[in-house]
């Protein structure tokens, strides 16, 4: 299996690029679109056809490379169903699967970061998006976040996942690539609570400013635009 991670300086977001093999088919997930090409020569040095990219959330912190890889490749896009983006061509719901030949990733909806998050299931590996972070959980005070929904979300879905599971999330603020869920379970200060209203009571009174791209960000990626739109 080829698993490359690839890391965006300005936003701290990690892209995913997975295939089965080399001259295979690949999906990437949560691409930032200036690093567009960047991706695009990896596919090339790799004889990869991008068939599927996925967004794991409506983003706030940069532009998504979803509609611009989709230009250049024709490659599918993909959400989860509850999402606003305008342009995508497959909206999948909780425990579907999503199959590009050997490779099978199984969405699962955790809310509570914005109202669109999914989670993707592969193997021994999930995609968290930024609903568990290392050592961290993805703030909920805007885009129709929820505290209670992210506490559902982690504690009822991906701290049930066996405790081996790798955690590959879509930021981290301090050059970590990966955990586990036994390590989340153990380390993360943030799932140190005995309640839905103790994690609630935590989030709201984190106090954190907004991302400096949010009034932008998310509406670009609602509509989906393109390098060519960006002035």
């Amino acid at each position: 299996m080829i698993f490359e991670q690839l890391f965006d300086t300005k936003s701290s977001t990690y892209t995913y690029i997975i295939s089965s093999g080399k001259g295979r088919e690949a999906l990437i997930i949560d691409p930032v679109i200036e690093n567009t090409n960047e991706y695009i020569k990896v596919l090339e040095n790799l004889k990869l056809k991008l068939v599927k990219v996925i967004d794991t959330h409506i983003h706030a912190d940069h532009i998504t490379g979803l509609n611009e890889l989709n230009k250049k490749t024709n490659c599918t896009r993909i959400m989860g169903e509850k999402s606003s983006s305008e342009v995508l061509d497959i909206r999948v719901k909780d425990n579907e699967k999503i199959k590009i030949e050997n490779i099978e990733l199984i969405s699962m909806y955790t809310p509570g970061h914005t109202d669109c998050s999914y989670s993707f299931l592969m193997n021994d590996r999930v995609f968290t998006g930024d609903t568990l972070l290392i050592n961290s959980t993805g703030r909920t005070d805007f885009q129709s976040g929820s505290s209670y929904d992210a506490y559902n979300s982690l504690f009822n879905n991906l701290l049930k996942l066996p405790e081996n599971t790798l955690v590959f999330p879509a930021h981290d603020y301090n050059g970590k690539k990966n955990s586990t869920i036994e390590n989340e379970k153990k380390n993360n200060p943030r799932l140190k609570v005995s309640s839905a209203e103790e994690y609630a009571e935590m989030m709201n009174n984190l106090d954190l400013e907004n991302p400096k791209m949010i009034d932008i960000a998310v509406p670009a990626n609602i509509k989906g635009i393109t390098l060519d739109q960006i002035s």
